[in-house]
């Protein structure tokens, strides 16, 4: 590992019970990591703090947001490591507003983005692990034997 962490953050408190599934994977990898509840809305400088001061603490950044998911976007804006989307199920339109918000992303600010939900999450965690594991042998052959036993 690289002495660094995997940020997980959310754009709300009720994004928890499906970001728990990434949280699950990277436990299973025994990957560093630190969850953070930051809304793009209601705390905007906090967001723009955590954003501006990422590249110190990690190598991947993955952002569950919801609705117009913003976060995941602003995020990436300000920093130049890489930020993987997890769009939340919402209510009114099922997690397909999160997820159009995600891969609407302007020119020069790429936010790879998963499923809606929590395979959504699982797969966020899965590729944060793939890249950190490029400077990283053990934590890759970890990814090799997981994809054989998952049958991948």
């Amino acid at each position: 590992m690289t002495g660094k962490t995997i940020g997980i953050v959310m754009g709300s408190d009720s994004d928890l019970t499906t970001m728990k599934e990434a949280i699950s994977v990277l436990k299973e990898f025994g990957v560093s990591f630190d969850v953070n509840v930051i809304s793009a809305h209601r705390s905007p400088e906090r967001a723009h703090a955590y954003a501006v001061e990422a590249e110190k603490q990690y190598d991947v950044i993955i952002a569950g947001a919801g609705g117009a998911a913003h976060l995941a976007g602003v995020i990436a804006s300000l920093t130049p490591i890489p930020v993987i989307g997890v769009p939340m199920l919402t209510s009114g339109l099922g997690g397909l507003d999160s997820l159009l918000s995600m891969v609407q992303m302007p020119s020069g600010i790429p936010v790879p983005t998963m499923g809606i939900g929590r395979s959504g999450a699982v797969n966020a965690a899965i590729l944060a692990i793939q890249i950190v594991s490029v400077s990283d042998p053990k934590l890759r052959q970890k990814l090799t034997v997981y994809k054989k036993k998952a049958g991948r």
